[in-house]
């Protein structure tokens, strides 16, 4: 049986999410919620103006653990997992010798000096594979590495998600805690791991919790005036205003960190004068881009015309060359007209550089603009 003839997976709080009237689709091997009766463009907004409640337990959640697992990790990565300390969290992409990339996923430390890592959805089951080929058994730098499959993965999001949770845990001192760290919470009676991270541009909580347990909390915080439930069509949306990449689309084995606009993510002790440099699968390639440039980029693209310009569209100047291809696009509800991501010949990346989308066999007027689209709001303390 073919991987597209298995039964859909459903995640704990499938049942929740017909309640609330979903309209589901086929993502990533799972049955998930695309939208519900508010529609897409009121779910987004709602979460730009208020909080969204995002059921995310399709990503693959893993535990590492042993004295050596950072430095193990490490190895796979081009960023700094050694120097990660407790409660920290960095955005982190698997890389192979060819400096493309496998996936990009989030590492954080946990308090117990464990590492709490979450891959996509689509990825979870060859990143599984693969850290277990190139970190387990004889030989390997060696350590244990656990599917946390048993958990739930929820998502609340946007500028009062934090009012919101301050309500369940009024002992918390949220002032403290900033974007891209962690505490373990009891939420509902039960003990969370939870990061102040996200995917829409806004503040917000990732609250990873048993399954048992999963619905119970969703209901409770739809208690709350401000909460919505939201589905994957306003997740795309607000991750594309927010300039967010999305693996298989603006990321893929195609692609480096270079060309893909992420070179902030190249922590400085792996870089070519770093106290680690390089180490990584790719790092000669990698590295050699960050010093002598690439011919191709990710850039943002602002529509000049209502029309719409969706993945895969043709990128060509105004002699009608191609010079690229979109990787995601759409209608930006809080940016108010149409956005995208795409590649571009070196020549053409400059903010401001007029481009066409072949959009049916016409072009469609763009340019090239800075992201994010519309402002982050990610809390890094007063």
């Amino acid at each position: 049986m073919s991987q597209s003839e298995l039964p859909l997976l459903k995640t704990a709080l499938h049942a929740l999410h017909a309640e609330c009237g979903a309209r589901f689709v086929p993502f990533a091997g799972y049955e998930m919620p695309v939208q519900y009766p508010l529609g897409v463009l009121k779910e987004h907004l709602h979460t730009r103006n208020a909080a969204g409640l995002f059921d995310v337990s399709h990503m693959g959640q893993l535990q590492l653990t042993g004295p050596t697992a950072d430095a193990a990790l490490e190895k796979l990565v081009p960023v700094d997992v050694i120097g990660l300390t407790p409660g920290q969290q960095r955005y982190a992409i698997f890389t192979n010798e060819q400096g493309g990339i496998l996936d990009d996923l989030m590492i954080t430390r946990m308090p117990d000096g464990n590492l709490f890592v979450v891959v996509n959805a689509a990825c979870k089951e060859q990143d599984t594979a693969y850290l277990r080929e190139q970190l387990g058994g004889p030989g390997k730098p060696g350590c244990d590495i656990i599917e946390l499959s048993d958990y739930a993965l929820l998502a609340l999001q946007g500028p009062t998600a934090v009012s919101v949770l301050a309500r369940l845990t009024p002992e918390i001192d949220f002032q403290s805690w900033t974007f891209m760290t962690a505490r373990t919470l009891e939420l509902c009676g039960v003990e969370c791991f939870v990061t102040r991270s996200g995917y829409t541009g806004e503040d917000g909580f990732e609250i990873s919790i048993p399954n048992e347990q999963a619905e119970a909390l969703a209901r409770r915080l739809l208690q709350e005036s401000e909460v919505e439930v939201i589905g994957l069509g306003a997740r795309d949306s607000l991750r594309l205003e927010a300039g967010l990449c999305l693996y298989g689309h603006d990321l893929t084995i195609e692609t480096t960190p270079i060309e893909a606009s992420l070179t902030w993510a190249i922590s400085k002790a792996r870089r070519a004068d770093g106290a680690r440099a390089g180490d990584f699968p790719g790092a000669e390639k990698i590295l050699g881009q960050m010093a002598q440039g690439v011919t191709t980029k990710r850039v943002g693209l602002i529509g000049l015309e209502r029309t719409p310009v969706r993945e895969g569209a043709e990128l060509v100047d105004d002699q009608g060359v191609a010079i690229g291809r979109v990787t995601s696009g759409g209608f930006g509800p809080s940016f108010n007209g149409t956005v995208a991501m795409g590649y571009l010949d070196s020549a053409h990346v400059a903010v401001d550089t007029p481009v066409f989308a072949m959009v049916r066999g016409k072009p469609v007027a763009m340019r090239v603009a800075k992201t994010p689209f519309v402002p982050q709001r990610y809390y890094r303390g007063k």
